[in-house]
């Protein structure tokens, strides 16, 4: 698949240049390989820790790259976002680094540790009722008071261009891959890797991970235009969110298929992570290994060579209460 340039909200020419603006802000995650896994998968597996990125997930990158593009005279009346959390610590933190204020809008089921990244980094947080709407009605309504500036947490060039430096480095990391497998929910993550991923090596495939619990990706693909569901249904708190009018386009046209896992796999992949690879993630960073170990992948003889994957480890903000408690019985 080549990328047309002319067409979508981000390209190679924006990636190359967010990862010059924010190169001295985030990490250079690393790549990590286990040969247990790669018996257990049948492929060669490579995985891109972003769970060690500075706010513990991906989600950095893009929102540094935003805040740092901002004018001085915007910048000085702060920005404003709604986030389950991800987004929202990435954005907080960022913030901050330029010393500027940002207003978080949160959703009342956010999961508690990732709204104590958003107060640890200095944000300050209005709290929304659980659905779009009312985040997105919340966060303009911010903005009106405010004057802050927007920072759509996917649905924004600069926010994909950020996401987009993941691809710049875990193709000089690992050139041979033939495959990228990437959790897929408002698509900012996607939409990045796969343009420079396809810019860099046209051959290369670009395979979504989404819960069944939330399929909306996987139902647009196959209808041809943005689907949203009335509610959705999984322990992946990060891949809620639906499709948008920046990175369906993109997604449509470069991501070559969406592999859906149920809540079940998603967790045993997460186990493997925690026991094999000794590494913490939540369930949304764990989906890209679930799904290269679910049957309809294995099984699929559109994949069957696909034998050199990296796999996106998008983050590893979980809430560990349970464990410790678990400790002190």
């Amino acid at each position: 698949m080549e990328v047309n340039k002319e067409k979508y909200a981000a390209d190679l020419s924006s990636i190359k240049q967010a990862r010059a603006r924010i190169s001295s802000f985030i990490h250079k995650t690393p790549l990590m390989t286990s040969e247990s896994l790669d018996a257990i998968s049948g492929r060669r597996l490579f995985f891109k820790c972003e769970c060690f990125q500075k706010g513990g997930a991906f989600k950095f990158r893009g929102a540094c790259n935003a805040i740092f593009s901002l004018d001085d005279q915007q910048a000085a009346k702060g920005v404003v976002t709604h986030s389950s959390g991800n987004h929202a610590a990435a954005l907080a933190l960022a913030a901050k680094l330029r010393g500027i204020t940002s207003y978080i809008v949160i959703p009342k089921n956010a999961p508690q540790c990732k709204v104590q990244n958003v107060v640890r980094y200095g944000g300050q947080v209005i709290w929304s009722e659980t659905t779009i709407k009312s985040r997105e009605e919340t966060a303009t309504k911010v903005q009106q008071e405010t004057g802050a500036a927007l920072i759509h947490p996917y649905n924004d060039g600069r926010i994909i261009s950020g996401q987009g430096t993941i691809s710049l480095e875990l193709l000089e990391q690992a050139p041979h891959i033939d495959t990228i497998v990437v959790p897929i929910s408002g698509g900012g993550l996607i939409s990045g890797v796969a343009l420079a991923a396809k810019s860099i090596n046209p051959a290369i495939r670009v395979l979504a991970a989404e819960p069944k619990g939330a399929n909306d990706a996987a139902q647009s693909k196959a209808a041809g235009r943005i689907v949203t569901l009335p509610e959705t249904n999984t322990v992946a708190d990060g891949l809620r969110a639906f499709l948008g009018e920046f990175t369906w386009p993109i997604v449509r046209d470069l991501v070559d298929d969406v592999i859906t896992v149920d809540d079940t796999e998603i967790i045993k992949a997460m186990r493997l992570c925690y026991e094999i690879l000794k590494v913490a993630v939540e369930p949304s960073g764990a989906i890209g290994l679930a799904a290269v170990l679910s049957d309809s992948f294995r099984t699929n003889p559109a994949w069957k060579d696909c034998n050199q994957i990296g796999i996106i480890l998008s983050g590893g903000n979980v809430d560990l209460e349970v464990l410790w408690n678990s400790f002190s019985k």
